[in-house]
């Protein structure tokens, strides 16, 4: 992906609290037919693999090996160019969009195990469940409709081979306006704002220090 140095985001603790933080990840696939693309849920299973799974449909069941690009989206949102400070002094300001992405490259493992499967659902679930009132774990299905369920999927095992970050958070513009753009999405309030604010806003404090 396009990568001005401004934007580039390096620290893997960051890089690593995203994907934990926004864990959808958008699956990118050259095959015979072309590029194809798929959204799978993934977790972070230490620095140098990402666990999934998919239905044996799914055209990533099928490529056993292969290279695979994925995308995990953090918070993103309009800007208006009012939010700025330097709009209202010189008019010399354009809209832009602020976003946070996660690009990891890796080779693909397809892995046609019930055991890992179950083992590997029962993490996912039990992480997701955690902190509602009635957390649902694998046990509290049916055997039999666990077993069908299971031969319906396969696992898969992403090798990183190379993770990168653009957080693109008006980093090419003077601390006035970015305090603007914090003021003007916490002001707005769409859906994803506050988290793009708060990010805006924790860049900031890293660029000042401790």
């Amino acid at each position: 992906m396009y990568l001005p140095q401004s934007f580039a985001e390096t620290r893997r603790e960051v890089l690593d609290a995203l994907l934990r933080a926004y864990p959808l990840a958008t699956v990118l696939l050259s095959g015979a037919d072309g590029i194809v693309a798929n959204l799978v849920p993934f977790e972070l299973d230490g620095p140098r693999r990402l666990r999934g799974h998919v239905a044996r449909g799914n055209e990533l069941a099928h490529a056993d090996g292969a290279e695979v690009l994925l995308l995990f989206h953090g918070p993103q949102g309009y800007v208006s160019p009012n939010w700025y400070p330097s709009k209202h002094a010189t008019g010399r300001e354009v809209p832009t969009w602020n976003y946070v992405v996660v690009e990891v490259r890796g080779r693909l493992r397809v892995i046609d195990d019930a055991q890992w499967l179950r083992a590997f659902l029962e993490c996912l679930t039990d992480r997701h469940e955690a902190g509602l009132p009635q957390p649902w774990h694998v046990g509290d299905a049916p055997p039999d409709h666990i077993e069908t369920s299971l031969r319906a999927i396969v696992g898969l095992e992403i090798a990183i081979t190379g993770i990168s970050g653009k957080f693109k958070l008006s980093q090419n513009h003077p601390a006035a306006n970015r305090a603007g753009v914090v003021e003007g999405l916490r002001r707005r309030a769409a859906p994803g704002d506050a988290e793009l604010a708060d990010l805006m806003v924790r860049a900031e404090e890293s660029r000042d220090g401790p």
